[in-house]
């Protein structure tokens, strides 16, 4: 799994930081980078497509592949709900020659970053603030007040993990994060 032309980029960040919207930017600019589709057991919502968003499988077929040690890493992240990296989904992109980006949560990131070591950069998209997060959140209108106080409270915890990646992006100008994790990848690159 870990062979030298196998790289993995992984983004991750608390909820409203901005990882979503870096990646696309990187997989935009970057054509040797491919996004690598997580699995989950939550239903697709609105206009999702299996294979596209998510891999959307039922409990019984994820935790089917749990045991058959099908994951490079997956949580529950609420009861009954797992979400995680497959590692078929790491193998097809490579067959492609391509880097798959991972965008998965901190818990995640830690557990990839172990298994891959230096085959791996992980970068901490950081928000500007707890507070600048909280009006993101707001912003999208698709939380209640309870809701966004689990999400900022969940930040907080994600944020004290920050140091545990190769690399932290400030993400208080959208361009500017762009652009520097585009450079930090280009140089992880040519290694």
């Amino acid at each position: 799994m870990s062979e030298p032309q196998h790289k993995v980029i992984i983004l991750t960040a608390p909820s409203g930081a901005g990882k979503t919207s870096i990646a696309a930017f990187l997989l935009h600019k970057m054509p040797q980078l491919s996004f690598s589709v997580s699995a989950t057991t939550r239903a697709p919502r609105g206009t999702e497509k299996d294979g596209v968003e998510y891999h959307f499988i039922s409990l019984a077929k994820f935790e089917g592949a749990i045991y058959q040690n099908d994951f490079l890493e997956y949580e529950m992240v609420y009861e009954g709900v797992y979400y995680g990296t497959l590692k078929s989904e790491l193998t097809r992109i490579w067959n492609l020659g391509k880097i798959p980006v991972l965008d998965i949560d901190v818990k995640g990131a830690i557990k990839v970053q172990k298994q891959l070591g230096a085959n791996c950069l992980s970068i901490f998209i950081m928000p500007p603030s707890i507070e600048v997060l909280k009006e993101r959140l707001e912003k999208r209108n698709t939380e209640t007040p309870e809701s966004i106080q689990m999400r900022l409270d969940k930040a907080a915890y994600e944020i004290s993990f920050s140091n545990e990646f190769n690399a932290i992006i400030k993400n208080d100008i959208l361009e500017t994060a762009y652009t520097e994790t585009e450079k930090i990848i280009t140089n992880f690159l040519k290694d």
